[in-house]
């Protein structure tokens, strides 16, 4: 199994390109299934999660070509895909692929709302929580599916098409919203969710559906209305850049220190974060070509955050943050309320010499002089970059191991630290 070693105490300087949007890419390639016509989507990262949602929509008989950076316009564009299911051969996602990653369970909507039939393995992914597919169901339901659990397989039927229907989802859920979202396009009548994810992921997905055909209004807004369609078209369109990507390098510049410009990122996409992380000290700017990060001496100020969904601090970013915060000169608190299973960094930052204390939802995080490296273990992929961050900082080496978890969602990682002077290797297994 692949390593990361890093030797901490190196400052960071330069530039460094963010990735397509992760969240945005996955649900981007299942709306592939909602037209016999070619989608093309543009800066698609280079991720395991990519490759795995590929290998099961081919299983459903999607095809999919891929163009190289090269053919792109900006240097920090991922791979095109052009992706062309004109029939949908298969209408099972089975267990064996489904499990390995969470986001794959989102085929389920659009198989459904194309095929009028799917059977979909219930999903798995990171465990940091329960996560239940309770809401993605009842949107479904709502809309005239017919739904049984049978053998860890959601079998949901709806031979006569979906219909439009009122949603009310009673908390925020991003997989749900871009399942009812996804089905919605091809329903007929009108559907509008109530207490919809705001995420920029859930409007970008529905940006492209609007150029494949489809009619949603109130994007950004906790309200979407979608009229559906009899067929879809094809598109071309570029995902987003990574949020979390971008917030992830902002505090590790932030720990490490230096002066470091986030090429292709979007301040506006991540306002609450960077809030966050100029109230450490931390200076955020825009420049022409995206955001720039700077950190040149000084303590860094402790802070207490809650994590909410879009538009406030975001929990992916939680663990980030906390790695940070165990240099930070005082005591600070992280509470955490969407996942309730998202502290499995804690010990691991312990390992380093971390001095945090939990309290059932609520870090505290008391700033120490130094960390000092240590062999740690990657636990989930959120957490596997806070301790990425955390021996950015740390005298010594050290060595992170089960990294398979940060190649889910973090493309050309030591990379593009490297490049910006940090030392860090990938040790690769024989």
């Amino acid at each position: 199994m692949d390593r990361i070693s890093i030797v901490g105490g190196k400052s960071l300087t330069g530039s460094l390109a963010i990735s397509g949007a992760k969240n945005a890419a996955l649900p981007l390639m299942i709306a592939s299934l909602l037209t016999s016509e070619r989608l093309t989507l543009r800066n698609i990262p280079n991720l395991a999660d990519v490759v795995t949602l590929a290998r099961i929509l081919r299983n459903h008989g999607v095809d999919l070509a891929v163009d190289g950076k090269r053919s792109n316009p900006s240097p920090y564009l991922g791979e095109t895909f052009h992706l062309t299911a004109r029939d949908i051969v298969d209408t099972t996602a089975p267990y064996e692929m489904v499990n390995r990653m969470r986001a794959s369970f989102w085929v389920l909507g659009p198989l459904l709302a194309r095929c009028g039939e799917a059977r979909v393995s219930m999903p798995g992914g990171c465990a940091i929580g329960t996560r239940p597919v309770d809401l993605h169901l009842m949107g479904l339901k709502a809309m005239g599916a017919e739904i049984e659990i049978d053998g860890g397989y959601v079998v949901a039927k709806a031979p006569k098409g979906l219909k439009g229907a009122r949603v009310i989802f009673p908390k925020v859920s991003v997989g749900a919203t871009h399942a009812v979202l996804m089905a919605a396009a091809l329903a007929r009548g009108e559907t509008v969710i109530e207490n919809a994810a705001r995420e920029p992921e859930i409007g970008d997905v529905a940006e492209c559906l609007v150029k494949m055909g489809a009619s949603v209004e109130g994007l950004g807004t906790s309200t979407l209305r979608i009229q559906g369609c009899d067929r879809l078209e094809g598109a071309v369109h570029t995902v987003l850049p990574d949020r979390i990507e971008t917030g992830t390098y902002a505090f590790a510049v932030a720990a490490a220190g230096g002066d470091v410009e986030l090429r292709g990122a979007r301040k506006s996409l991540l306002e609450t974060a960077f809030s966050a992380l100029e109230k450490t000290g931390v200076r955020v700017t825009e420049t022409e070509h995206g955001v720039r990060v700077t950190r040149n001496g000084g303590a860094l100020e402790p802070i207490t955050i809650e994590t909410q969904p879009f538009p406030g601090f975001p929990t992916d970013l939680q663990a980030q943050l906390m790695a940070l915060m165990t240099k930070a000169d005082g005591t600070s608190v992280i509470r955490e309320t969407i996942f309730e299973n998202r502290f499995m960094h804690v010990q691991e930052l312990a390992r380093l010499g971390a001095d945090i204390q939990l309290q059932g939802d609520t870090a505290i995080i008391k700033g120490v002089k130094s960390l000092r490296g240590a062999q740690v273990m990657a636990t989930d992929l959120r957490a596997s970059v806070s301790l990425v961050i955390a021996g950015l900082m740390a005298e010594g080496k050290t060595t992170i191991n089960r990294v398979y978890h940060l190649d889910r969602g973090f493309e050309r990682l030591e990379q593009k630290l490297s490049g910006c002077g940090a030392s860090i290797e990938r040790i690769v297994s024989g």
